[in-house]
């Protein structure tokens, strides 16, 4: 009996509903603990610490670095301090040894929701994992060499940027024989965006030259985020290059192919879902770029600027940017040419875009809600491809119309598939139906479906970000799978409005399909499925509409 069959589905999705809530408790108690903890490593002697030591600037070589002594050790022969820098948008931390920096936490951004206390690590140096910004200086006066890197002096170890102050400077000085030098890094309220220098003053009277490098050290862990189920977010280098505005590499294919670049200005990152960092050295200058795995199992992503050149008793300097922070496309678009391509939306680009700028200002101006925001610009989609797929949902509502009589030449000529055909050709031209127009329509929606995916995946504004009642993170899965299972209900009425396949065997995997579709979505990112919900009630709306007309006689 019917009622039977149901009782048995029903029970075994239950069931199947039960199994997926312990399997997520399951996976929320075994997530390993992030290990925040900064430590501080000895001095390094080569390993690939530093970059080439010549290097083909198109404007003549990096002199060859002399032979020097390894770096003076600690005064005291102690671990030495951290320098701590504290801003409106960083919790950062500076290694007077090199001047590197060794930690960037990203305050505006929570590691796990509703954790204040804890802003997420985007850099770092623990005991497990290593994701460093390195910069110094190469050359025939450089400080930095394979030998070992500078002990900085530092005026004090705590540094904040406080209420009504726009600006922070922090200086990190060396005295170099025959050179007094600064090294510089300068922070700017509510921006990601560090200026790196190094002022030099020669005080010899010979002339003082080196190049400046800036570089990323990292291993290949992957960043302890909930990215769902789907795709997986691109996780490894990028650059500008003569030949591609933007050209990635993972992990593997650098270790199986490094690249070495030398460009006017460019930029060259790492890059993860939502977040990345960034050295973009001077724009007006030829630089060398080169991605490649060092002997010790991490990966370097660097650049060396051209020599640079200051005459005896006179001051010069040499500086580049480095950035550490989300995706923000507009910020990105400012700092250099093509960086906000890091946002990757894939192949479909050219439509994602447009559509992210819709969505933006969607929510800047008109609902300040990212849910919302989603709901409204499927709208704006669906209106401006209403042509398309009212033509595909008419000749849909015709098939249905006139399914009584297709069915009726199938029991007919059931066993004589040659006159079926004709006389269901025929029963097309009588009637004006074609039955390629509802698929024709929806292959023409597919891309912007797919850029639409991509770009609602890539956007780190809906990274914790709420809309209402349960949902308070667009980017993260539905923690009760509401949402999926509402879209499964909506799919499957959506089916009923439209003609069943005629072959059987198709007629019950489409019967399955909304099933399918609402496990497949349980793991998918809330923003992604309530766009499918928004899409999946327009549609039914329309197509009740539709079906309405046409059985009126309407079209």
């Amino acid at each position: 009996m019917d009622w039977q069959r149901y009782t048995l589905l029903g029970g075994i999705l239950a069931v199947l509903l039960a199994l997926i809530f312990q399997w997520n408790a399951f996976q929320e108690l075994h997530t390993p603990e992030l290990d925040r903890e900064t430590i501080v490593h000895s001095d390094v002697q080569s390993g690939g610490l530093i970059p080439a030591e010549t290097y083909d600037n198109s404007g003549g070589d990096v002199p060859q670095l002399e032979s020097q002594a390894p770096a003076e050790t600690d005064n005291d022969g102690t671990e030495r301090k951290l320098v701590n820098v504290t801003t409106d948008v960083f919790d950062l931390l500076i290694d007077p040894r090199g001047g590197d920096i060794v930690k960037v936490a990203l305050r505006k951004f929570e590691e796990k929701l509703d954790t204040p206390d804890q802003p997420l690590i985007l850099l770092n140096q623990t005991r497990y994992h290593t994701y460093i910004a390195q910069s110094g200086l190469i050359g025939k006066n450089g400080t930095d060499s394979a030998a070992g890197r500078p002990l900085f002096n530092v005026s004090k170890t705590e540094y904040a940027l406080v209420e009504g102050q726009d600006q922070l400077v922090v200086d990190l000085t060396l005295q170099q024989q025959g050179a007094n030098i600064t090294k510089r890094y300068t922070f700017k309220r509510g921006d990601y965006l560090v200026q790196v220098a190094y002022l030099v003053d020669n005080t010899s009277a010979k002339p003082w030259s080196a190049a400046m490098f800036g570089q990323i050290k990292r291993d290949t862990s992957e960043p302890v985020t909930d990215t769902g189920f789907g795709m997986s977010p691109f996780l490894g280098a990028a650059l500008h290059t003569n030949e591609e505005n933007y050209f990635k590499q993972d992990f593997e294919e650098i270790a199986e192919k490094p690249t070495r670049e030398t460009i006017e200005g460019g930029w060259v990152a790492m890059v993860q879902h939502y977040f990345l960092s960034a050295w973009i050295p001077p724009q007006d200058e030829r630089n060398t770029f080169e991605l490649k795995e060092l002997s010790n199992g991490l990966f370097r992503m660097g650049f060396t600027a051209q020599p640079v050149q200051i005459a005896a008793a006179t001051q010069g300097e040499l500086s580049a940017s480095f950035y550490a922070g989300p995706k923000d496309v507009y910020r990105l678009e400012e700092i250099s040419p093509y960086l906000d391509l890091t946002v990757d939306y894939g192949w479909l680009w050219w439509i994602a875009k447009p559509l992210f700028r819709v969505l933006h200002f969607i929510q800047e101006h008109i609902v300040s809600n990212w849910g919302w925001a989603i709901i409204l610009l499927t709208v704006f989609i669906k209106t401006l491809l209403l042509p398309l797929s009212a033509a595909g949902t008419k000749s849909m509502a015709r098939m249905r119309k006139f399914a009584p009589q297709m069915k009726k030449l199938q029991e007919q000529y059931k066993d004589n598939r040659q006159k079926l055909a004709e006389e269901t050709m025929k029963l097309y031209r009588r009637e004006k139906i074609n039955p390629m127009g509802g698929c024709l329509p929806i292959l023409l929606q597919m891309p912007v479906f797919i850029a639409l995916y991509w770009m609602l995946t890539e956007t780190v504004e809906l990274r914790h970000a709420p809309w209402i009642f349960w949902i308070h993170d667009l980017s993260a899965k539905d923690p009760y799978f509401i949402l999926p299972v509402f879209m499964g209900l909506s799919m499957w009425f959506m089916q009923k409005l439209n003609p069943a396949p005629t072959d059987p065997t198709q007629a019950r995997i489409m019967q399955l399909m909304p099933v399918m579709m609402t496990v497949f979505f349980l793991w998918f990112p809330a923003g992604l499925v309530l766009y499918w919900i928004a899409n999946n009630l327009i549609t039914i709306g329309q197509t009740w509409y539709i079906n309405k007309q046409v059985d009126a006689g309407k079209y």
